[in-house]
């Protein structure tokens, strides 16, 4: 909660600077090397991981079955979603869905592969939904786990999560879903998260 609270901040106050100030085209060339550094941090975040080899080591087939549900649930939806939102097309609504979370690196992504089809303006739009989009979807997983582990099984809070699952939302699906639901939850996080730059590239292309 914490940290979605300070992101949006961080966004305000970019939005506060870009309307008082002057910037040129370095701002993009600024973005891009934010973009590789965040690139580098996914990497260093699964590779860094201390259960990894722990992981790998209790790895099923049937594990996979999990993140494949909840990247196809969520690109479902996602395209659903296109026909309540005229303005934007199906391959908008699943590049914002594809996002699965992730917001600072998904509202970026969106950004940079958008703006020379749509212009800033609207890239910079299509941006910021992708950014409000996932801070609601851990903000929700984070408040709704009690119900959804209750209500739906012990796996649904770790799809809702998305890439949250192995790490802000891990404390929580925890506490509700179980000790021995870490490894999947893991598993989970880390695959969705990997996929997250592959999709929204994709879908921002098409």
């Amino acid at each position: 909660m914490k940290g979605s609270l300070t992101v949006l901040a961080c966004f305000a106050a970019g939005c506060l600077c870009g309307l008082w100030g002057q910037f040129g085209p370095a701002v993009h060339d600024v973005s891009m090397y934010v973009l590789y550094l965040l690139m580098f941090q996914v990497g260093i975040g699964i590779g860094g991981n201390r259960q990894l080899r722990s992981l790998l080591a209790t790895l099923k087939p049937r594990m996979l079955l999990a993140p494949l549900a909840t990247v196809t649930g969520t690109l479902l939806f996602s395209a659903l979603a296109s026909l309540l939102l005229s303005q934007w097309s199906v391959a908008d609504c699943l590049a914002v869905g594809s996002g699965f979370a992730y917001y600072s690196l998904s509202s970026i992504l969106i950004t940079q592969f958008k703006e020379p089809t749509l212009g800033l303006q609207l890239a910079t739009e299509l941006g910021t939904i992708a950014l409000l989009t996932n801070i609601f979807r851990e903000m929700m997983a984070l408040v709704g786990t009690p119900l959804l582990s209750k209500y739906c099984g012990r796996l649904a809070p770790v799809s809702a999560a998305g890439v949250g699952s192995m790490d802000v939302l891990l404390p929580v699906i925890t506490r509700y879903s179980g000790r021995d639901i870490i490894p999947l939850a893991l598993l989970h996080g880390m695959l969705v998260d990997f996929s997250v730059p592959f999709f929204v590239s994709f879908f921002c292309q098409l």
